[in-house]
């Protein structure tokens, strides 16, 4: 396969490959030299976006030195840290390629795995993404709780999310341009690829343990991702607030013709206080439950309309249009 120079990359590139960072100065020599050979195997030119989401460790000074020395990469730097799914997003809204791959910098996603991603793509595919045989380096438990995740997320939502797939993917400029069409601010990239249809295929591989450094993906993340997938594609927690109100409800009426229609009969019933103190603390519980459930919804509309900026970048580096990509991003 012909080798590309990184002076013949400086036009258009076929290829965007969007690497999320926050903290991975332990591991980030390793990527970048994984990278340069996979940017040399490649069948066409590709540029490199590096998103820093607010690293406080030496990532930005290591991301952006190689932005500079390197026309086939380019460093982009939230202000702060925005999140995982914010920082995919910015760096797919600057990449120039006709696809677009995003992958995770910790090497747990193999870099050559793009060039399978890159094969079915020119087959003709338009969303090809990465499925997991195996997860080195994960508990059981995790893994356990992952599968839950995924078997939970298909029977709430409308959407056909694969089980053991990430957001390392490949996605045609087609796709990618629907994606970017998209506004809501708790976004749930891999379910937004799933709603939005095109011709799509899996690519299997083993995912690798953790090659430096610590995973930035705590449970309270997890969670939250979680919650993002399950309220943003599916209404089914309101429905389940609305039946369980009025099974309550009719429970409560039953109890309470219960009693009446004993103490028609039992005049030496005792009226106590235990049955009011449970009816009482169990109907407020559910109340609870349900205002919660609502909120959560009511939460999501008042973040929309809003209307503040997606993220916001703090320096750019080796762009085309220079400091010019150093903008928020404002939804329509």
């Amino acid at each position: 396969m012909t080798v590309i120079s990184p002076s013949a990359q400086i036009g258009t590139p076929t290829y965007s490959l969007v690497v999320p960072l926050f903290n991975e100065e332990a591991v980030l020599p390793l990527l970048l030299h994984r990278l340069d050979q996979l940017l040399n195997k490649l069948d066409g030119p590709a540029e490199v976006i590096l998103v820093d989401d607010g690293s406080t460790d030496t990532t930005g000074i290591v991301a952006a030195g190689r932005a500079k020395d390197d026309p086939r990469y380019r460093y982009l730097a939230l202000s702060r840290n925005f999140g995982h799914q914010i920082a995919i997003t910015a760096g797919m809204e600057r990449a120039s390629g006709a696809a677009v791959v995003v992958m995770d910098a910790d090497l747990q996603d193999p870099p050559e795995v793009v060039l399978d991603l890159a094969a079915k793509w020119r087959e003709g595919y338009e969303i090809v993404y990465a499925k997991r045989l195996s997860r080195e380096g994960e508990s059981r438990f995790k893994r356990w709780t992952a599968g839950l995740f995924y078997r939970l997320i298909r029977a709430l939502t409308a959407i056909d999310i694969p089980a053991d797939v990430g957001d390392f993917r490949l996605v045609d400029r087609k796709a990618l341009d629907a994606f970017l069409a998209m506004p809501e601010r708790n976004r749930f990239v891999r379910g937004m690829f799933s709603w939005m249809g095109f011709r799509q295929i899996a690519v299997p591989f083993h995912r690798l343990s953790r090659t430096a450094g610590q995973t930035k993906y705590g449970w309270s993340k997890m969670l939250r991702l979680a919650f993002d997938g399950i309220v943003g594609f599916s209404d089914v927690p309101l429905r389940f607030a609305l039946w369980a109100g009025t099974g309550v409800s009719l429970g409560a009426l039953a109890y309470g013709l219960y009693i009446a229609l004993r103490a028609l009969h039992d005049p030496t019933l005792v009226t106590g206080w235990a049955s009011i103190i449970v009816l009482v603390s169990f109907l407020a519980g559910m109340n609870l439950l349900m205002t919660g459930i609502v909120g959560l919804y009511v939460g999501r509309i008042h973040t929309e309309v809003k209307q503040r900026p997606l993220y916001v970048v703090g320096r750019a580096v080796g762009f085309p249009e220079g400091e010019k990509a150093a903008k928020s991003r404002i939804a329509a």
